[in-house]
């Protein structure tokens, strides 16, 4: 995975020519908390389904760093960090990562301090660390923020639990906190909580190896702290990554006369299959599977949509839906609610064709249907990019994309499954 990769595209020109199976890998969003979780057990935990994405490899860099053994077989990993010795991320891959902030939480609870940098990442928009902070000194932490490194440390070397309210609803902040209330003293309740299914996930596994959690999949969480948990059974199943799923649902939306979707998990799709199947797509829905059948695309109707924390429509696949939309018949109406960068990829689109108005940070329409024409372009970010793949597809010609690393790092080998699907993807070094 190379930061000057790029993939170069050949368009299909609005032609449906696939028909076969993609596979959906262990959630990215998941898999990251998992990993920090690790940091809660004085035993190894061992974690299976893990997708082999940039984002893995740097958060065990960064848990390697602080002394973890961490071994690898496949898409299993074993973490074990009886040898702990350290509190501080390093600052070139934390900086690199927004996830990187979930591992405060459970460190500073078990080292009783935490270093790290303002986390970076995608660049959508500002993302602030207040909530995490605010939370922090809640906790009975004292925060010092020098030479761009932010300090935490306790008086006592523990957290206390406390109740937190988060004034919007946000998965990782939600997450960082339900491990840091594992290891706190005392009681930490946790109103106004995110309710994506990889907290549950997350919450369920902690309280198998005996971690004391109430509330799971519900907006208020009740942790009672307690010490180190011991792996009774450990293991770990990362769940199915929905949001891989939903961005393979509209890639069959829109190049194939038959796309079946396996190892996925229906219950999580239901706002992107319940919206592609609002303009006018043919979805079969089964256990562990979804089939999408080709309709014409001349048929898709224009829709609105508006991103909404779970289980409403997912930001994460607001760009992939904006490319459906340049192919579905009338006005469809874009309202991004959670980042307020999150629209820009919108321009490229236009670029290649797309009849699209941005009226502000967080409201555009799009009207189709429209042809695309292959262009280069640079990813900004992970979804934006895989939306560009997308649009380079159904366009006519080529389409090279920059920046490919963003794209690794939350889709596996996504250029050596599209290829097994018989489309024209290649990656250049």
């Amino acid at each position: 995975m190379n930061e000057t990769d790029t993939l170069v595209v050949e368009g299909l020109n609005g032609a449906r020519k696939i028909k076969g199976t993609i596979a959906v890998n262990g959630s990215k969003n998941d898999a990251l908390p998992a990993l920090a979780s690790s940091l809660l057990f004085q035993s190894p935990l061992t974690l299976t389904n893990v997708p082999e994405i940039e984002d893995i490899e740097r958060l065990s860099t960064l848990l390697i760093g602080l002394g973890f053994s961490i071994t690898k077989d496949k898409k299993t990993l074993t973490l074990d960090a009886s040898q702990l010795h350290g509190a501080t991320l390093d600052r070139d891959i934390a900086k690199k990562m927004r996830a990187s902030i979930i591992l405060t939480g459970p460190l500073l609870a078990r080292q009783g301090e935490v270093h790290f940098p303002h986390p970076g990442g995608c660049v959508i928009g500002e993302r602030p660390i207040d909530l995490f902070l605010d939370g922090f000194t809640q906790m009975g932490a004292k925060v010092n923020n020098r030479a761009g490194m932010y300090h935490l440390t306790t008086a006592d070397g523990h957290l206390h639990g406390t109740e937190i309210f988060f004034r919007q609803q946000a998965v990782t902040a939600t997450e960082t906190f339900l491990l840091a209330g594992v290891l706190a003293r005392g009681r930490t309740i946790l109103k106004n909580c995110a309710l994506e299914p990889e907290i549950t996930s997350l919450g369920n596994c902690l309280v198998h190896h005996g971690a004391k959690i109430s509330g799971l999949g519900t907006t208020t969480l009740v942790i009672d702290g307690g010490p180190l948990l011991t792996a009774k059974n450990p293991t770990y199943e990362i769940i199915p990554d929905r949001i891989e799923a939903g961005s393979f649902l509209i890639l069959g939306a829109l190049v194939a006369r038959e796309l079946i979707i396996t190892d996925c998990e229906p219950e999580h799709l239901e706002a992107i299959i319940f919206c592609l199947q609002s303009a006018g797509a043919k979805i079969e829905i089964g256990k562990k599977q979804v089939i999408i059948r080709a309709t014409p695309r001349q048929s898709y109707r224009a829709l609105t949509i508006k991103t909404h924390e779970y289980p409403g429509f997912p930001t994460d696949l607001q760009a992939l839906m904006s490319v459906f939309l340049t192919q579905a018949r009338g006005e469809s109406r874009l309202f991004e609610t959670i980042f307020e960068g999150r629209l820009g990829h919108l321009e490229t689109l236009a670029r290649m064709g797309a009849n699209v108005s941005i009226h502000n940070q967080h409201q555009a329409t799009i009207v189709g249907p429209t042809p695309l024409v292959g262009r280069t372009v640079i990813s900004p970010d992970l979804r934006a990019g895989l939306a560009y793949l997308l649009a380079g597809l159904i366009a006519k010609g080529q389409t090279v994309i920059h920046n490919v690393h963003y794209i690794d790092r939350g889709y596996e080998r996504i250029d050596e499954r599209l290829r097994a699907l018989g489309l024209d993807v290649k990656r250049q070094h």
